[in-house]
């Protein structure tokens, strides 16, 4: 999240800690499947195996080469994973979607495409379809289709064959547009499905069913005799159903809930594409149009202050006037004080705060200078020659310090709620489970030694680890939303189950708690054939 971060958007986690491009995050929101680390195919890995086979002699002494032993081991790996259950029917799926990126003609891609080209004729003509995605620009006013006929070109020199075309554009396109497609790249009009922009991404497979996606779908890969169980084809319609109803809608007279993220790559919006998502399920589910507000940490501090006071004022005021605060995860030292002074502003100011991994983090120095009175409190992360006392957040001691890649804690891990906690609004979202799983990355801990003193001082440690060592979990009682968490619950957040972190920020936000709370309450009521617990508005029970 610190350089990776910056350049290429954020490192997503799967449940098995495996760390993966941020598209295998869209593909768990959209499908609502939970991916491993093995769906993630890359060239090292593959490079690794081949070479790995080789070394225990299972080439038999051959020379190795790019075709086939590269292309085969790419074609093995995606038979094997294809059949792996991914949703809780535990049954083999259907049908695998396997996304080949980049750009034609990359060179970085040449082996997968040579590998999917055998595929096709190992799978079979009717148990393989190609997507190609190509770009329609517009200059001028006019849809310019030559990108798409060269690409088109390209892909078929090297043995694909789209089946679709998927045209990315601005705006509809003209019928003669769709036309010339068709026409030189050799398909069918119906084969061109036009990707236009929407007012939401969330929209686009409402747009895809308009042009019949879904039969061509099932006349390529022989569905149209399929049998589905009834149940799981009443489950699909209410799926749908709920979709379409949430998505699809008058968004454009919801009342506006402002969300300022403070946080330190906020020059690119990828480094938080999970945290933006979870944010869009909240306000969908509480009928709000969300406006973040990104505020760089940094232009909080004192020295942007003293060098360059309009953004100082610009960012604080920005801060003040925000529904909400978010603080997300990340590394180092730059920028944090900025955000401490933020989560000081939202805890004295009753202004709803969630902070993530880092964010929690921050609360609980803040917390530690500005009620404990330990003025010097820090992060070992962020400064190592301080006494051990003002150490509030320390490194955790199973982890390795010199090899940092892939070293951190990481995956679903356990969390427990404490004892005398029914107060809590967020165990109120969870449905008052005794316990939670959510996907952890991180480092770093809330020092155990320092827990009696915050608590004795207000700071609630609602959730705790298995062990019973390990800080999860942070609330204030008497504030209308106050949680920090050390897990990233934006992991395993959904378009139609949004993470509950971040599901009871936006509401108390939005001034909206107590009403989403009651739904969920009396939907695990009905689900259990209990009574449900009532909050007011303001979330209080």
């Amino acid at each position: 999240m610190c350089t990776y971060g910056y350049r290429h958007g954020e490192v997503f986690v799967l449940d098995d800690g495996g760390e993966v491009d941020l598209d295998l995050g869209n593909y768990e929101r959209y499908l609502n499947i939970t991916l491993t680390r093995e769906n993630n195919i890359t060239t090292g890995k593959i490079y690794k195996h081949v070479i790995e086979r080789e070394r225990k002699g299972d080439y038999l002494g051959r020379t190795v080469q790019v075709v086939p032993h590269i292309t085969d081991a790419i074609q093995d790996w995606i038979e094997r994973v294809a059949r792996i259950p991914v949703d809780d029917t535990k049954e083999e799926p259907d049908v695998c979607i396997i996304e080949l990126g980049g750009t034609v003609g990359d060179i970085e891609s040449m082996p997968f495409v040579e590998a999917l080209t055998a595929l096709r004729r190992r799978a079979g003509k009717d148990n393989f379809m190609q997507i190609h995605v190509s770009y329609v620009p517009l200059i001028h006013g006019e849809q310019k289709t030559k990108p798409t006929q060269h690409t088109i070109r390209s892909v078929r020199s090297a043995g694909l064959i789209p089946d679709l075309i998927a045209c990315r554009c601005e705006r509809d396109l003209e019928p003669s547009v769709i036309q010339k497609i068709a026409h030189f790249c050799l398909v069918d009009v119906e084969q061109v499905i036009v990707v236009r922009d929407m007012p939401s991404i969330y929209q686009v497979p409402v747009l895809l069913e308009e042009q019949g996606l879904v039969p061509l779908l099932r006349e390529k890969l022989k569905f149209n005799n399929a049998t589905i169980p009834p149940a799981l084809l009443t489950r699909g319609q209410r799926t749908w159903t709920q979709w379409k109803g949430l998505t699809v809608g008058n968004h454009q007279f919801y009342e506006k809930v402002e969300i300022a993220l403070v946080g330190k790559y906020t020059e690119l919006h990828d480094s938080y594409l999970s945290v933006i998502k979870s944010l869009e399920h909240s306000a969908m589910r509480c009928k709000r149009q969300l406006h973040i507000i990104w505020v760089d940490s940094e232009h909080l501090e004192r020295e942007t202050r003293e060098s360059d006071p309009a953004k100082f004022h610009k960012a604080w005021h920005s801060v003040c006037t925000a529904d909400g605060i978010l603080v997300p995860g990340g590394f180092g030292i730059r920028g944090t004080e900025g955000m401490i002074a933020a989560a000081k502003w939202a805890r004295e100011n009753k202004t709803p705060y969630l902070g993530i991994c880092l964010g929690m983090q921050i609360a609980v120095i803040e917390f530690a200078r500005n009620v404990c009175g330990i003025t010097q409190a820090t992060s070992e992360e962020f400064k190592q020659s301080v006494s051990e006392e003002n150490h509030l957040i320390v490194f955790m001691p199973e982890i390795d310090k010199t090899t940092m890649g892939g070293t951190m804690r990481l995956g679903i891990r356990p969390t427990l709620f404490q004892p005398d906690t029914d107060w809590s609004k967020i165990k109120a979202l969870y449905g008052h489970q005794n316990s939670i799983s959510e996907r952890h990355r991180h480092r770093y801990e809330v020092n155990p030694k320092m827990v009696e003193k915050l608590h004795d001082q207000g700071l609630n440690f609602i959730g705790k680890d298995d062990t019973g060592v390990r800080m999860e979990i942070i609330e204030l009682k008497n504030h209308p939303w106050f949680v920090g968490v050390q897990f990233h619950p934006e992991y395993l957040s959904r378009v139609l189950d949004p993470s509950k972190p971040y599901l009871g920020f936006v509401a108390a936000s939005a001034g909206c708690l107590g009403e989403i709370t009651n739904g969920i309450n009396a939907a695990n009521a009905l689900e259990n054939g209990v009574d449900g617990i009532k909050l007011d508005d303001a979330g209080h029970f």
